[in-house]
C-alpha cells in the first residue's frame, strides 16, 4: 500500500522555534534610522511592537521557546499533514518523488496563523488594546483577525485595494472575526491621502498599506502594529512548518534534495526552508532551497541588494534587502500576497551569500500548474502556492530529462477556496502573461536615495 499521508500527533508539535540567525555565516546588517541613517537599537521599535517581539527580532539564540498558550491554539490545526504527491508524480511522468506540507487546514486557510497567534498573544500580555496591520490577498489579515479575536484584541486591517475588490470573501472572514477592514489607500491617514493625491485610482500595494497601518499605530498609545512577513521574528515563528516537516520526512525514510516555497516577503519560504538549511549548517547536507516569486514582482531575481524602506511612504527603518524600490507598485496579479517590493533581511542575506536560490514565474504558468495539481491531488491551491508548483514542475521535468530521481518538498501554504475569481479569470482568458520591464525596474530604483551597501 502506498502511504500518501504522513501524520504527527499533538505531542509532536515543536516547543521551540528555530532562529536561523544563530547559524548564518554572515549575520544580517543592522537596520538604519530613516532620518539619521545611523544604526538603530531595539528601543526604536518600541512604539510599534511589544517588547517580547522586539527581543525576538534582535535575538541570536538558536532556539526560542513557544509559550504554552500559543501551542494550545496551534493544536486547533497543528501538526499539519505531509503528503506524498503520487497523483502529481504520475501526471508529470517524472522519476522525482514529490512531497508537500499542507498548511491550508488552519482556521484562516493558510500558514499565516503560525505567526498571527504568537503576535496577538505577546500583545495581549502587554495590555495592548488594538492591533493594526496590512494585508495583500487577505490571508494575513484573516489570520490576525482570528488571532486577535481569540485573545480579545481589536483588529484594524488595511487591505490592498485591488485585493479588496478581487477577494471580498476574505474581507467577510475578517469581519466575521470582528475586524475592521479598509480598502487601501484610504483618506483616513496622511500616507493614504498622499498616495491618493498622486493617483486617485491607485490599485494599492503592500508598501502603501504598511504605511497606513504603521501611521495608525504610531499615533495611538493603545495601538500596536503587526507584520505578516519580512521581519526576523515573523520568519522565526513560521519555522514550525519546517520543523514538523523534517520529522515527517524522516518518518518517510528520506530527505528532500530540494525544498520549494512561494516568496512574497519571506515568511512562507522561511517557514519550510530554514529548518532544512539548519541541516546544511549542522550536518553538512546539501539541500537546495528555492524561493518562487512572480515575474511581475521579481525582487530576488531582478532586484538590487541595498538599504530600502519596508513601506512606500518611508516610515519604517531602512532595511538591507533585495528590493525593486519602495515606490514600486506591482501589476494587479491575483497572487496578492506576493506583490511586495522587498525581501526580508535574513532571506536577502542568505541569497547574497548564495545559500539559497530564487526563480520567477509568470501568472499563466502558475495557474496552469495550479490547475494540474488540483486535478492530480484534489486540493485547489491559492495563487501564491501555485508559484511554488511552477518551480516544482520545472524540477520534476529536469529530473525526467536527466533520468535521475530527486526528492522535492514544497509548501502548499494555503487553499484557493476564496480565490476562485482568479481561476475564473484564468479559464475565461482574462489573465495575461505579465513580466515587469527592465525600464520599470530601473525607473523605480532610480528614485531611491537610500544608502548603498
Amino acid at each position: 500500500m502506498q502511504h500518501r499521508k504522513i501524520l504527527l500527533t499533538e505531542n509532536d508539535i515543536p516547543d521551540h522555534w528555530y532562529n536561523i540567525v544563530a547559524d548564518m555565516p554572515n549575520k544580517p546588517l543592522p537596520p538604519l534610522h530613516p532620518g539619521t541613517k545611523e544604526p538603530i537599537g531595539p528601543e526604536a521599535l518600541a512604539p510599534l511592537f511589544p517588547m517580547e517581539l522586539i527581543k525576538q527580532e534582535v535575538s541570536a539564540d538558536k532556539w526560542v521557546s513557544i509559550p504554552d498558550p500559543v501551542r494550545d491554539v496551534y493544536t486547533l490545526w497543528r501538526p499539519t499533514p505531509l503528503y506524498r504527491a503520487y497523483g502529481l508524480e504520475k501526471a508529470l511522468d517524472t522519476p522525482a518523488r514529490i512531497y508537500y506540507k499542507y498548511e491550508g487546514l488552519s482556521p484562516a486557510g493558510s500558514h499565516k496563523p503560525n505567526t498571527a497567534v504568537p503576535q496577538a498573544y505577546y500583545n495581549k500580555m502587554e495590555g495592548v488594546k488594538r492591533i493594526t496591520t496590512e494585508t495583500g490577498a487577505g490571508q494575513w489579515g484573516s489570520a490576525l483577525s482570528f488571532a486577535c479575536n481569540h485573545f480579545g484584541i481589536e483588529c484594524e486591517v488595511y487591505m490592498v485595494k485591488i485585493s479588496y475588490e478581487q477577494k471580498p470573501y476574505r474581507k467577510f472572514m475578517m469581519n466575521t472575526w470582528g475586524a475592521t477592514v479598509h480598502s487601501s489607500p484610504t483618506d483616513h491617514t496622511n500616507a493614504g491621502r498622499q498616495i491618493l493625491a498622486g493617483d486617485p485610482n491607485s490599485p494599492g500595494s503592500l508598501g502603501i498599506a504598511i504605511s497606513e497601518a504603521m501611521e495608525r499605530a504610531a499615533t495611538d498609545d493603545n495601538t500596536k502594529y503587526a507584520l505578516g512577513s519580512v521581519l526576523n521574528h515573523v520568519l522565526m515563528h513560521q519555522t514550525i512548518i519546517g520543523l514538523e516537516a523534517v520529522k515527517q520526512m524522516e518518518m518517510a525514510g528520506e530527505m528532500p534534495d530540494v525544498v520549494v516555497a512561494p516568496f512574497g516577503g519571506g515568511s512562507n519560504f522561511a517557514g519550510i526552508a530554514f529548518p532544512f538549511l539548519r541541516l546544511n549548517f549542522d550536518e553538512g547536507k546539501t539541500i537546495r532551497c528555492v524561493a518562487s516569486e512572480p515575474s511581475s514582482c521579481p525582487k530576488l531575481t531582478r532586484g538590487v541588494f541595498r538599504y530600502d524602506f519596508g513601506d512606500t511612504v518611508g516610515m519604517t527603518p531602512l532595511l538591507p534587502m533585495y528590493t525593486l524600490g519602495h515606490n514600486f507598485v506591482p501589476a494587479p496579479i491575483h497572487a496578492g500576497g506576493l506583490r511586495y517590493h522587498g525581501a526580508g533581511v535574513i532571506v536577502s542575506q542568505l541569497l547574497k551569500d548564495q545559500l539559497i536560490e530564487a526563480r520567477a514565474h509568470d501568472q499563466l504558468e502558475c495557474f496552469e500548474a495550479g490547475v494540474a495539481f488540483a486535478k492530480a491531488e484534489g486540493i485547489i491551491p491559492a495563487p501564491e502556492a501555485s508559484h511554488a508548483l511552477a518551480t516544482v514542475f520545472a524540477e520534476a521535468q529536469a529530473a525526467k530529462e536527466e533520468g535521475k530521481p530527486r526528492t522535492i518538498l514544497f509548501n502548499l501554504c494555503g487553499h484557493g477556496h476564496f480565490d476562485l475569481k482568479a481561476y475564473d479569470d484564468y479559464f475565461s482568458g482574462r489573465l495575461v502573461k505579465h513580466e515587469v520591464t527592465s525600464a520599470d525596474i530601473e525607473n523605480s530604483l532610480a528614485m531611491l536615495d537610500t544608502p548603498l551597501i
